[in-house]
């Protein structure tokens, strides 16, 4: 299995350290860094947030071997069109390591607070699917595109110069909804992004996920497996303890979260593993601890 780091951007990420992570995590050996698409949390208090496509672009002239990309980029803050274009663009500067990563959006509070319209949730995830259908035309089609929808609209659209890639850089949809989101990334993602789900759970929905890939043709080994969820690692058994808190360690563990030492962080990966995740995005929620990076890529890597 592959070891990515994932960045919650909207917790204090600024130039500083951002430039001292993605370098690390270079250095480090992981394979990825992704990173979150927000302007602030669903509850006070705001902290930096640096914008994410920005980043991505510093990302890809700035880092030599990593994949990286937002996890997700909402269609509620962007037109489809401009992520698609976007996306093109700053995977080619990287030389194809790109991953875009695409949401519906979901959090009020800052749809709210900057003037975006999130939508209930039955039209935001039609939105969503015409976003999908709009960006993957766009990056996939060599001639010009027409679309009509209920919210987005082409005309002899095409994006030059095309992508370096043959339909652009990795489309990935993340989610665990068995009614809308699986069908979407059946019909329109390369990477499937599992989130904040236990062994067993992933197994399900990977054999679920499997069955509507072949019901829409295609071949379910076209379609990469991840899996985002935090981590809770200590050197030893004082250190787990202390980052657990007085939240009961099993519990936390049963919802998706990888909680211990190298060892159990090894087995609760392995199981990850066998229930068919190829790649793990690990939220690394302290920003400023280097150190611990550091150790945990010594640990797991």
């Amino acid at each position: 299995m592959e070891i990515a780091i994932m960045l919650e951007g909207q917790n204090g990420l600024n130039w500083p350290r951002f430039q001292r992570i993605a370098r690390a995590v270079e250095d480090l050996g992981f394979a990825g860094l992704f990173r979150s698409d927000h302007f602030t949390n669903a509850e006070p208090p705001d902290l930096d947030s640096l914008e994410l496509w920005v980043s991505l672009t510093w990302l890809a002239s700035h880092t030599q071997r990593i994949e990286f990309g937002p996890m997700v980029s909402p269609v509620s803050f962007r037109n489809p069109v401009f992520t698609a274009r976007m996306g093109k663009d700053v995977d080619d500067l990287s030389g194809g390591r790109l991953v875009l990563g695409v949401g519906a959006g979901w959090q009020v509070r800052e749809h709210r607070n900057f003037g975006f319209d999130l939508l209930e949730v039955g039209p935001r995830l039609d939105r969503f699917e015409e976003g999908l259908e709009v960006i993957s035309r766009l990056l996939h089609s060599d001639t010009p595109v027409d679309f009509d929808g209920d919210y987005y609209h082409l005309e002899e659209a095409i994006l030059l110069p095309r992508p370096q890639r043959p339909g652009g850089p990795r489309l990935l949809v993340g989610g665990n909804g068995p009614k809308r989101t699986l069908p979407l990334v059946a019909r329109y993602a390369e990477e499937w992004n599992g989130v904040l789900v236990p062994a067993p759970r992933y197994a399900e929905l990977n054999q679920q996920l499997n069955q509507l890939i072949e019901a829409e043709g295609r071949d379910p080994k076209s379609v990469r497996r991840s899996v985002m969820t935090n981590v809770l690692f200590g050197r030893n058994d004082s250190e787990v303890k202390k980052k657990v808190g007085d939240r009961d360690a099993a519990a936390i563990q049963a919802r998706g979260v990888l909680v211990g030492t190298k060892t159990a962080l090894q087995d609760q990966l392995g199981a990850l593993a066998e229930a068919g995740a190829q790649r793990a995005l690990l939220q690394w929620l302290d920003l400023d601890d280097m150190d611990g990076l550091e150790a945990f890529a010594q640990a797991i890597l």
